[in-house]
């Protein structure tokens, strides 16, 4: 139940330490230069599992440590119908992380693996959910900006060439609709509140601009992964391509509810048609990536905590499968 099959694993392992065969690199590089899916048991050089296997897994992690920030917020939401919508919305991005985590799982990886791997360091979640909720606003702006951007990015990977990860995307990405509309309607109430709520949305709005634009991950001119990606159409735009898409969509958004983005370069580019916007603080972003602060260890700590604390429920769902697998095999016998 939260392994993958052992046997599938150890194919896997027998070859990765192989080389590969240039017929079968051919015959795959053919099929996704023609949108082929790829499925869980075909070939595949171990290069494109083995970044398969980092993005879904990062992808899967952040879903879940993206449950902290909002769920801080549950029992403090203002209305009994905020705190319902909220929870539903928590509970949403515990359900992707499963989708996610069930789909990494196809690539030979267990998900024992996958959150030791966390655990440990050694692998990252979106630097995002490593910036404190500080109000109520905040969650409105983490639904309609931090979710907007996960769309972006999300629904070309509906098209992404694996297709265990392409089908579970479809579903999260319907969810996230939803979350972005939750969070620009939280916006919108608090724009059309008096003045106190009106300094709360746009400080919200201050905070989460820049590190939502730091989402799409680094220049693509810095991003070792960009190229390789695309080319096996694991990704189907660039980092800086997405990121310029969500500046087009979100800033007359927020024009069209009174909020000012806090960017003092931003304008229309009527010749390039899109919005030229300055220049984000690479700075910051590598070191929250590093795990830097206060809040990147609260969210540490409570991931460890809520593994160690689920320990006895891991182990009771082992003892119950292998107890059924058990007597199946006496009843066959």
């Amino acid at each position: 139940m939260y392994t993958t099959n052992l046997e599938f694993g150890k194919k896997q392992a027998e070859e990765a330490a192989q080389p590969e065969d240039a017929d079968k690199v051919a015959a795959f590089e053919a099929r996704v230069a023609a949108d082929d899916y790829i499925e869980a048991k075909d070939w595949m050089p171990q290069a494109y599992r083995k970044t398969l296997i980092r993005q879904i897994s990062q992808h899967a992690h952040s879903e879940v440590v993206g449950m902290l920030p909002e769920g801080n917020w549950i029992t403090r939401a203002p209305t009994l119908r905020r705190k319902l919508i909220l929870l539903a919305k928590v509970q949403d991005e515990g359900g992707h992380g499963l989708y996610l985590y069930s789909a990494a799982e196809t690539l030979g990886i267990s998900r024992d693996e996958m959150v030791d791997a966390l655990l440990s360091g050694r692998a990252k979640y979106s630097t995002i959910f490593n910036y404190p909720t500080l109000t109520w606003a905040d969650i409105g702006a983490i639904g309609w900006l931090v979710d907007g951007a996960a769309i972006m990015n999300q629904i070309p990977l509906q098209r992404t060439s694996y297709g265990p990860y392409a089908r579970a995307m479809v579903r999260v990405c319907k969810e996230e609709s939803f979350h972005q509309r939750q969070g620009f309607e939280i916006m919108t109430v608090l724009m059309n509140g008096n003045a106190a709520q009106r300094r709360m949305a746009q400080d919200a709005m201050n905070r989460w601009w820049w590190p939502s634009l730091m989402m799409f991950g680094p220049a693509d001119d810095n991003s070792p992964n960009s190229a390789q990606s695309i080319r096996w159409r694991i990704k189907r735009m660039t980092n800086d391509e997405l990121r310029q898409k969500f500046v087009d969509v979100t800033v007359p958004q927020a024009e069209a509810i009174g909020l000012t983005v806090p960017d003092a370069d931003l304008k229309w580019n009527e010749e390039r048609g899109h919005y030229d916007f300055g220049a984000i603080d690479w700075e910051e972003f590598y070191a929250v990536v590093r795990g830097e602060g206060q809040v990147a260890r609260d969210r540490m700590a409570a991931r460890r905590k809520a593994w160690d604390d689920g320990a006895w429920v891991r182990e009771a769902a082992i003892a119950h499968e292998q107890k059924v697998a058990e007597r199946a095999a006496v009843k066959a016998a």
